[in-house]
Formats: structure tokens, sequence, C-alpha cells
């Protein structure tokens, strides 16, 4: 019990402290799942308004993958990823294997249909109010999405943060195409993993204790967006 609360102390010291090596981790940690968000956000939240707005042979069947794509194994994708960007796949050419794009391309690849599936729920709602308003003033298709994608940001920038607490806690498609190189790959997740392996439990509790908290204000961030469209207010 006694070198249980040592290390839970020295914790604390480590990120009160700012230690350097946990700065280093946090800071890629935001960066390649900031990255990552962003580009989710610009493939999934115009493929939902389409699918809300547009009617296609194949819209159900979209739909329906990308709600099963909620569910894929993140080890999978990270397989799939690393066949890809490996040397001898299609993609080796381009030396992005253990890199931090092919981080991004992991948690992209998990993300989009999360933020996408969310999305679409959201906007189906506000469409069904906006439809006859948008029929009647002969709008385009492409104003009817830009017109639902304004109104419904708030909607969609709760659907953002889903995708990010998603993706700034994966561990295992990250560790697959990212390598846990130190100083290079190693963000919040792999470096929790790599450091109780060693034995280090401080390190390991004060890494844990900054993603607890980016975990818990993206949750309040969601909670409070939530009470706003609830009162109606933004």
């Amino acid at each position: 019990m006694t070198d249980l609360w040592d290390g839970i102390l020295r914790a604390f010291w480590l990120v009160a402290s700012l230690d350097r090596d946990l700065v280093e981790i946090t800071l890629r940690s935001l960066q390649v799942t900031l990255s990552a968000l962003v580009l989710a956000c610009l493939i999934a939240l115009p493929l939902a308004a389409v699918l809300v707005v547009r009617r296609f042979r194949l819209r159900r069947a979209t739909i329906a993958v990308l709600n099963a794509l909620m569910g894929l194994p993140p080890v999978v994708v990270g397989l799939i990823v690393y066949v890809l960007l490996s040397r001898s796949g299609p993609f080796g050419v381009l030396g992005l294997l253990f890199t931090p794009t092919a981080m991004i391309i992991a948690q992209v690849v998990i993300i989009v249909p999360l933020i996408a599936s969310i999305a679409h729920q959201s906007l189906r709602e506000l469409w069904s109010d906006y439809h006859d308003l948008l029929i009647s003033l002969n709008a385009t298709p492409f104003q009817r999405i830009t017109t639902l994608l304004w109104d419904g940001r708030r909607a969609l920038l709760t659907a953002a943060l889903a995708g990010f607490g998603r993706a700034i806690g994966e561990v295992g498609a990250i560790m697959v195409v990212g390598g846990n190189i130190d100083h290079a790959t190693r963000v919040l997740t792999t470096a929790i993993a790599l450091e109780t392996g060693r034995g280090d439990f401080s390190l390991a509790l004060g890494l844990g204790f900054v993603l607890i908290a980016l975990a818990v204000a993206v949750n309040l961030c969601i909670h409070w967006l939530g009470q706003t469209e609830r009162g109606g207010r933004w």
C-alpha cells in the first residue's frame, strides 16, 4: 500500500511540475488526435448531410454499413492500415508506417463511422423541420446541405467531441501502425501500456491522470452542449 501511495504522489508531482516527458507525450497525443479529428469531420459531416438530403439506391445500405463500422475492432483497423502502408503494400513507397501520419490515418478510419452516424441522426431530425421550407425556396442540394451543416453545428460539435473521446483513448491500432517509438510516435495510451510493463507506475499514473482529465473534459463539454440544446440556447 505504501508503494501505491508513493507512486500516486510521484504521479501528481510529475503532472504539477510539468514533467518534460509527460508534456511531450501529451502534446503529441493531442496533435495526432486533433489532426485525425479535423480530417474525420471533413469526411463524416458532409457525408452525413448527403445521406439525409439525397435519395439514392444504396442510401440505406450505406447507413447500415456506417452503423456497423462503429463497432469495428480498432486492432483490425490497425492491421489493415499496416498492410496498406507496409513496404510490400500498395502505399509502402510513401514510407508512412511507424510515423504520426500512419497513426492519424488509423484514427480517421476508426472515428469517421462514429461521427457520421451521430451526425446523421441529428441532421435527420433537423431535416424534418427544414424540408418543406427548403423545397419551397427551390434550394439546390448544395444549399440544403450547407444549411443543415450550419444550423446543426451544435449537434455536429457533439458528434465531433464524441469522436475525439474515442480517438484519444485508442491504443490497439495506434500501437500496430505507430510502433510506440520514443520521441516519435509515443502517445498517452501506448506510453501508459509501456510504463506499466516496465514497472514505472508513477509516470504511468501521471499519464493516466492526464488522459482521464481529457476524457472528463470532453464528456463535460458534451453534457453542457446537451443542456444548451434542450434549453434552446447557443
